[in-house]
C-alpha cells in the first residue's frame, strides 16, 4: 500500500457514504441535521471538547450533576458541537463512568440552546457502540429536541502511543474501528475519527509522519467516518510541521470541510497553528472551556487550547463562531472552581478581570 492512496480512490469511496442525518434515537431520524455550517468562508465551527477530554485525565472525581451542569451551561452559549461523554471501560478512565446516564439525559432532558446540538460520545470499540445504542433504543427524543448524537473513535499517528493508548497496533485498531464504523452507520450516527499525537508523539518524538497520518485518515473515511479530527496531542506542533501534515492531506484528496484540528496548548504554538490552518482553509477546530484537558497516556501534555481563547482569536480576525464569549468566560471561570484547578485561559481571565475592575470602579 503506498503511503498516499490515489485521489480517485478516496472520492470513489466518499460518494458511497450516506449523508449524516440528525437522530432520535438509534433506528428514529430526527428533521436535520446541525452539521452544515453557515454558507460563507468566515464562519468557522468550534468543537467543545471540555465536557470529555477536559476531564477525563482529572485525578479528583467529579460528581455526575456537575458534568451535566456543564453540559447545560455550554450549550446555552451558542455552540453547536459538544463532546458529552465516553462508553469506555470505567477502570480505563474512572473519570467517563455514567456517561450512559449522560447520555439518557440529553436524550429525555435536553439541555436549551439557542440552535440544534451534536452530542460526541467515544465508543473505543464494539462493546463501548452496544452500550451507547442500549441507552438509545430505550429512550426516543420528542419533537421539540434537534439535537443529534454522534460516535467517535480514536485511533493514533504512532504505534508507541497506539499500545500504550489501545493496547494493539495501528492496523489492528483500524480494523476493530471497522466494526465500531459500519454499527454506527447501520443505525444512521454520525461518526467521527480523531487522531492522536500526528505533529509528535511523547514516545517516538516529533518524528510523525504526515503522509502516514493522511493515510490512516483515508483508511477511517473509506469505513464511513464522516469527519477527522487531527490531534495535536502533545502540543509538539509548530506552524512549519502543521502546514506540511494539512499539505499531505490536501495531496491524499482528503477534503478541507472533513478535517477538524485540535491543537494543546504546551509549548504555547496552538493559536499560531490556528492561524496556519485557517490559512489552509481549515474552518473546524476542538478546544475546550478553561484550557481543560491532557492526555493520561501523554506525559507532560498539558491542556486543550482555551475555547475562550480561540473564539477571541477568530473574532479578532473578522470571521464568526456564533458563540458567546462573556459567557464562555464565566463557565471556565465556575468549571475551573469545581475542579480545584486553575482557570488555564488567558481570555477568560482577562474579561472577568475587567468586568470586576469596571465594577469596583462603579462603586466608588
Amino acid at each position: 500500500m503506498s503511503a498516499i492512496r490515489p485521489l480517485l480512490r478516496y472520492q470513489n469511496a466518499r460518494s458511497r457514504l450516506r449523508q449524516p442525518r440528525g437522530l432520535a434515537s438509534s433506528v428514529e431520524p430526527l428533521r436535520n441535521s446541525p452539521q452544515a455550517p453557515p454558507p460563507g468562508d468566515d464562519h468557522v465551527r468550534i468543537v467543545e471538547v471540555g465536557p470529555r477530554d477536559g476531564l477525563q485525565n482529572e485525578k479528583k472525581a467529579i460528581p455526575q450533576h456537575t458534568k451535566i451542569e456543564l453540559i447545560s451551561r455550554l450549550a446555552r452559549t451558542g455552540l453547536t458541537d459538544i463532546e458529552a461523554g465516553s462508553f469506555v471501560a470505567p477502570r480505563w478512565v474512572p473519570q467517563m463512568a455514567g456517561s450512559d446516564s449522560i447520555l439518557q439525559h440529553i436524550l429525555t432532558s435536553p439541555p436549551q440552546s439557542p440552535g440544534p446540538i451534536n452530542f460526541s460520545f467515544l465508543a473505543p470499540n464494539a462493546r463501548g457502540l452496544k452500550n451507547a445504542q442500549e441507552v438509545l433504543k430505550l429512550h426516543t427524543l420528542d419533537a421539540s429536541n434537534r439535537n443529534t448524537i454522534e460516535i467517535s473513535v480514536f485511533a493514533a499517528a504512532s504505534e508507541s502511543f497506539s499500545q500504550k493508548n489501545l493496547n494493539c497496533d495501528i492496523a489492528t485498531s483500524l480494523e476493530r474501528f471497522k466494526e465500531v464504523i459500519q454499527g454506527a452507520k447501520a443505525h444512521d450516527l454520525r461518526v467521527r475519527g480523531y487522531i492522536s499525537v500526528v505533529l509528535g508523539c511523547p514516545f517516538e518524538g516529533r518524528d510523525i509522519s504526515p503522509q502516514r497520518v493522511a493515510e490512516i485518515a483515508t483508511n477511517l473515511l473509506e469505513m464511513g467516518v464522516d469527519e477527522i479530527s487531527l490531534g495535536d496531542t502533545t502540543g509538539m506542533g509548530t506552524g512549519p510541521s502543521t502546514r506540511s501534515l494539512l499539505k499531505a492531506m490536501h495531496a491524499a484528496g482528503i477534503q478541507n470541510e472533513d478535517i477538524a484540528c485540535h491543537f494543546h496548548d504546551t509549548y504555547g504554538q496552538a493559536l499560531v497553528n490556528t492561524a496556519v490552518s485557517l490559512e489552509h482553509g481549515i474552518r473546524i477546530f476542538d478546544s475546550s472551556v478553561g484550557g481543560l484537558g491532557g492526555c493520561p497516556y501523554s506525559p507532560g501534555a498539558t491542556g486543550n487550547v482555551a475555547t475562550e481563547d480561540m473564539v477571541y482569536f477568530i473574532d479578532s480576525l473578522g470571521m464568526k463562531t456564533g458563540i458567546d464569549l462573556p459567557a464562555l468566560a464565566e463557565i471556565g471561570e465556575w468549571i475551573s472552581g469545581e475542579i480545584d484547578r486553575s482557570n488555564a485561559s488567558n481570555v477568560g481571565k482577562a474579561i472577568l478581570g475587567s468586568r470586576r475592575r469596571r465594577a469596583g470602579e462603579s462603586k466608588l
